[in-house]
């Protein structure tokens, strides 16, 4: 077979005109490839499209926490307290592993005595005042057995308190001074706190008056069995926001500057902080006080039995298939569960 020479055939002009038709045709190409992706983009633009989760993310990022600081520091009080002294002392503290806990050993208090001679045991907490006409809620370790509170505003006023009432079962207790047109704080919602939240904790540790920390919610619903009671109640929400001996009784507020919970504990080998602070939500907190203010003392309804949180250890001995809910571990005769015919050993899947 003959190879066709088209070098010989074909004219130069005619090539030429090839190579332009070619180029041309290359070109015009090439340029209807972006006029069509523009027109694609164009009519992408006018989908209704959105990124997934994004649109939260920079409430995420904010970390102004002036606003909150601002609408709760000026409700936040300095509670002094003097205490008959009733129990052997440790350097100028009552040598109580309930006390311990919540303020480690702190420095030596001074101390006074009365026309009697008994010794006096000095004690410093917060407080918040949670209405205009001087109704301020504090923890109840912070006034228990108390014959003189003292509380001291943010403005440097100072008042003699009355101990309205206490609940030991959550260490809340309600005090009232006589005075008028307080800075109150709102009230929040505890229960929808998200672990990761930021939280603000306002209180007066080491007698540093007005003192503000940041943190975040680190767990919630926390039972630390710290409550030495017969009915003890433990829902703590966990912080790692600075809280020190001084800070117990005074507020945890979110980035609203609403209350959400009242500081009461820290975990700590010194008595100092360490990254973990519990604090009694305000949707205990309410009930305590309502009850107290219209009844004097908090009243609950009893269910009668004694449940356990369910572990693997605990599965293992009951041979539970489960790890979820709640194991029944006693119930009390005479009791409203007994009668509804809830019985021991049962398992309650919540």
């Amino acid at each position: 077979m003959k190879m066709i020479n088209l070098s010989k055939r074909m004219k130069v002009p005619g090539l030429l005109g090839l190579v332009v038709a070619i180029a041309a045709t290359t070109s015009s190409a090439t340029n209807l490839v972006p006029q069509k992706r523009d027109s694609l983009n164009d009519r992408s633009v006018q989908l209704p499209v959105t990124y997934a989760k994004f649109a939260h993310a920079a409430n995420a990022l904010e970390t102004d926490f002036t606003v909150a600081a601002e609408l709760s520091i000026h409700a936040v009080v300095h509670v002094k307290t003097k205490t008959p002294m009733k129990v052997q002392q440790f350097g100028g503290f009552q040598n109580d592993p309930f006390f311990d806990y919540f303020f480690g050993r702190p420095q030596q208090a001074p101390k006074s005595k009365k026309d009697d001679d008994t010794p006096m045991q000095e004690g410093v907490g917060s407080g918040v005042i949670i209405s205009n006409d001087g109704y301020i809620v504090t923890n109840n370790h912070v006034v228990d057995g108390s014959s003189d509170i003292e509380v001291t505003l943010n403005d440097k006023r100072t008042f003699k308190a009355k101990l309205i009432g206490t609940d030991p079962n959550t260490d809340i207790a309600l005090i009232k001074v006589e005075a008028e047109k307080l800075p109150v704080i709102a009230f929040g919602n505890s229960d929808s706190l998200k672990v990761g939240e930021w939280v603000l904790a306002v209180g007066n540790p080491f007698n540093l008056t007005s003192t503000v920390t940041a943190g975040i919610v680190s767990a919630k619903a926390r039972s630390i069995n710290i409550i030495n009671t017969k009915m003890p109640i433990e829902s703590f929400i966990q912080t790692d926001a600075a809280v020190n001996p001084g800070n117990s009784g005074g507020a945890l507020v979110n980035t609203r500057g609403e209350l959400v919970g009242i500081n009461s504990a820290i975990a700590s080998q010194t008595g100092s902080y360490a990254g973990y602070a519990f604090a009694v939500p305000v949707s205990i907190v309410q009930k305590v006080v309502a009850d107290i203010r219209q009844y004097g003392v908090v009243q609950r309804a009893l269910l009668g039995v004694k449940i356990q949180d369910i572990d693997s250890k605990l599965a293992k001995e009951k041979k539970l298939k489960t790890l979820e809910g709640a194991y029944v571990a006693e119930v009390n005769d005479q009791s409203a569960a007994k009668s509804a015919g809830l019985k021991k050993a049962m398992l309650s899947i919540m």
